[in-house]
């Protein structure tokens, strides 16, 4: 928000200089970026007059001026202006001046002849014809009448204002007007705050009813719309004292009309708009949803569609204009124009938002109405417009006004305790100082009751915490003394769910894994890669709707697609191996279209390549097994369904008889597609599960006091006989003794029989109350050895 200086100082007294000022607001809650004058850079330049002129002895196009700066002598100045004559007084760039664009003119030659400066256009001194019609298009800037020779042409066009730039937060709608930060700058300064008298006088014919007629079809995307009108307009160029404030303010001026509504929006923060009322059929003004895919022609030129999300502005025919977005090219104000409508509207904010991103059309207007502006500003609004267009007199105002406001929003009361505040705050201060702060800022304080009435343009004051706040800023923030904070401390601690995740980690890292992390959006080309079939459910995904393109364009519903693309970059990089893992979460829709949020379920997933086998994976999902205190429930089966994995080097691993993840050799297909030449293995576990099962009450034993015994067995079995098949009989028929069982050798070769491997394994026995003899585990031998020949076929190896 720019703020001239000279318009501020029309409704709040500022004896200070402008550093002061700007460091007083800052600290009273208004933050200010920094101040420029609004001449910029241009310095030394003066006016002058111009005594002769004559050619150029060698250009065509170049004139020789003799010219009284009132520097004491005459100076020479080469331009190739045409459209001066002797008489004229124009500013001119002294040696050493500047001009804008920060270039410095300098005394030189120009074919031959010294020039001693330069004669300005008014583009040269920052400005433009929209700033001083009277301007040639194309040349020097011409004085309407005589001025003081050698005087500073800053001061002489008045551009010499001191522009503050604020950064206004989004809370404070009120702010973002003149007045606003007139109102903050009074209670900043305890002084008076000078809001303006407006009076309109209604000196045209007829009735507003008889003109036009307003129908809002929804009043929650417009809690009001008011309408005034104005007959036998006279279309021109503002007065210079409206240009400059608009320029000040950063806005463009363009003619009386728009001009004004520029003027109003930036005072008082209420945008506006004109039509030209016989572009209006019906003269019924319809505030409605657009209708699919309706098209309208902004104020730019451009074509817009428009959805049934979006509010127009219509009549019975036709949309008119965006609602707090821009007009439209088919209700714009031509010069021949006699009568025009002003419409003084408040428009659901978030919803504008919306549409300007949507339409790819942000304007001042959209910006303020976004904030959530007051629907009670909009009278005064176009009550203080109609009083401009009476004030220069290029109108007549219609009697009367049409004014729609089915939903009123009125004042409301909050209660303040001055002990609580300084209580609050850590300060002493005075009831009495309160309340002059809160009547500063507009509100109507009852002592007796401690109570406030919040007017409606502070939209962010909706506690006593909030009025605590203003008492802070008005008060001094530098001056609360400091105190050390006081509270009930308490202990931080994880809960049960971040243990648990923060032990798979640690067990991940102490097995030698890094942990990565990738990304929640993928592309839905993943699945083809992956071979996840068509029908899959996994394919139904969360779709992101405004993704940063195809590739991050859903919601993953599977983990590991982002670690074999690190695997890929590390294999294709010429890392001998690698070992990553990722605790990260899956989005599995519970119903397509979502009608509530996924299912969102943490997950394991490890991803290697390298030095390393299906075995040592194994091992590392048996360690955290083990961590989590399931090993006793764990159970390891063949898992062939997953078509991402080898089918016939994959385990899916169960608790309780529940599937809760699998491990395994990654399929050749899918390993091709991530471009990764060698072995990948995979690990994916539902860490939900695993947490729900999880048990960490560890029970302790003695250590043994007796020796135990080992007993090694070899023997032929056939190639489909599993591992869990062999270790279930051991452990059956191992009787009350057995300690442990041990898969420490697994061959196939020339030595063994097609079809058949050759498996070995320690099985280990122990008592706790005696040393083992032979004859006590002989039995048990004997019935395991018994059980392997008759359930599995095994075959006793002798060697």
């Amino acid at each position: 928000m720019d703020l001239p200086m000279s318009w501020l100082k029309e409704y709040a007294d500022v004896n200070v200089g402008i550093k002061e000022y700007v460091e007083d607001i800052t600290m009273s809650g208004s933050k200010v970026e920094g101040y420029t004058t609004l001449a910029g850079e241009i310095k030394n330049i003066v006016s002058g007059y111009i005594k002769a002129i004559e050619k150029h002895p060698d250009a065509d196009k170049l004139q020789i001026c003799t010219i009284d700066a009132g520097q004491g002598k005459d100076l020479t100045i080469v331009t190739g202006a045409q459209n001066i004559k002797v008489g004229d007084y124009v500013p001119v760039a002294l040696d050493g001046s500047v001009i804008t664009g920060g270039k410095e003119i300098k005394t030189g030659a120009l074919r031959g002849v010294e020039s001693q400066g330069m004669l300005c256009s008014v583009e040269e001194l920052g400005c433009d014809r929209h700033d001083f019609p009277e301007a040639p298009e194309n040349g020097i800037y011409i004085f309407p009448e005589a001025v003081e020779l050698g005087k500073d042409v800053v001061e002489l066009l008045d551009i010499k204002d001191v522009v503050v730039e604020f950064e206004i937060t989004s809370n404070r709608p009120d702010c973002f007007s003149i007045l606003g930060l007139a109102r903050e700058t009074a209670a900043t300064y305890k002084g008076e705050f000078r809001y303006p008298e407006i009076t309109v006088k209604e000196e045209g014919t007829g009735k507003i009813e008889e003109m036009i007629s307003v129908e809002i079809k929804n009043p929650d995307l417009c809690p009001r719309y008011i309408a005034r009108a104005v007959k036998n307009v006279k279309i021109g160029p503002s007065p210079r004292w409206m240009r400059k404030r608009l320029r000040a303010a950063g806005v463009r001026p363009i003619n009386n009309i728009v001009d004004i509504t520029n003027y109003v929006m930036l005072e008082m923060g209420q945008p506006m708009h004109a039509f030209n009322i016989d572009c209006i059929a019906d003269r019924k003004i319809i505030v409605r949803n657009a209708k699919a895919d309706e098209k309208i022609v902004t104020l730019d030129g451009v074509e817009r569609t428009l959805n049934e999300s979006m509010l127009v502005i219509a009549d019975p025919e036709k949309a008119v204009a965006i609602a707090g977005v821009m007009g439209g090219e088919n209700s714009m104000i031509s010069e021949d124009a006699e009568a025009i409508l002003f419409e003084s509207a408040n428009f659901n904010g978030p919803n504008v938002r919306i549409t300007a991103k949507n339409v790819g059309l942000r304007t001042d207007a959209s910006s303020k109405y976004e904030k959530g502006l007051d629907p009670n500003l909009a009278i005064d609004a176009v009550n203080r417009a109609v009083q401009l267009v009476e004030m220069l007199g290029i109108g007549e105002v219609v009697p009367g006004m049409v004014d729609s406001y089915p939903n009123q929003r009125k004042p409301w009361e909050l209660s303040y305790s001055p002990e609580w505040i300084n209580k609050f705050l850590g300060t002493v201060i005075s009831e009495k100082e309160m309340q002059a702060t809160f009547e500063r800022l507009g509100m109507v304080v009852d002592p007796v009751k401690h109570s406030v009435i919040v007017p409606t343009y502070r939209p962010d004051l909706e506690a006593q915490a909030d009025l605590s706040e203003e008492v802070a800023r008005f008060f001094g923030y530098d001056k609360i003394p400091d105190t050390l904070a006081a509270g009930t401390p308490t202990v931080g601690k994880k809960n049960y769910e971040q243990t648990i995740t923060s032990l798979v980690k640690d067990t991940m890292i102490a097995d030698g894994l890094c942990e990565a992390m990738t990304y929640s959006f993928e592309s839905p080309k993943v699945f083809d890669k992956l071979l996840i079939p068509v029908d899959s459910k996994l394919r139904e995904t969360v779709t992101i709707s405004n993704p940063l393109g195809e590739d991050f364009s859903i919601m993953r519903t599977v983990s590991f697609n982002g670690i074999l693309n690190s695997l890929s970059t590390n294999y294709n990089r010429r890392n001998e191996q690698a070992g990553l893992f990722e605790v990260a979460r899956v989005y599995l829709p519970k119903a397509l279209p979502l009608t509530e949020l996924p299912h969102e379920i943490p997950t394991l997933t490890v991803g290697m390549y390298g030095n390393m086998d299906f075995y040592d994976l194994k091992g590392i999902v048996e360690h955290l097994v083990d961590v989590l205190g399931l090993a006793g429930k764990a159970e390891y089966l063949p898992e062939k369904e997953t078509p991402w994995m080898h089918p016939g080097r994959t385990a899916c691993l169960k608790i309780n008889g529940e599937t809760v993840g699998y491990f395994g050799e990654l399929h050749p297909i899918v390993a091709k597609n991530y471009e990764i030449g060698t072995k990948a293995y995979m690990a994916v576990l539902d860490l939900e599960k695993m947490t729900a099962y999880a048990d960490r009450n560890v029970t302790y034993k003695p250590l043994p006091k007796f020796p135990g015994m080992t007993r090694d067995i070899a023997m032929l079995v056939k190639e489909d006989v599993t591992v869990k098949e062999i270790s279930d009989i051991i452990k059956k028929n191992g009787g009350e003794y057995l300690e442990s069982v041990t898969l420490f050798d697994v061959y196939k070769g020339a030595q063994i029989e097609a079809g058949y491997k050759s498996v070995a394994y320690s099985i280990s026995f122990r008592s706790a109350e005696r040393t083992l003899a032979d004859a006590d585990i002989a039995a048990a031998m004997q019935a395991i050895l018994s059980g392997l020949s008759t359930e599995l076929d095994a075959q006793l190896r002798d060697k």
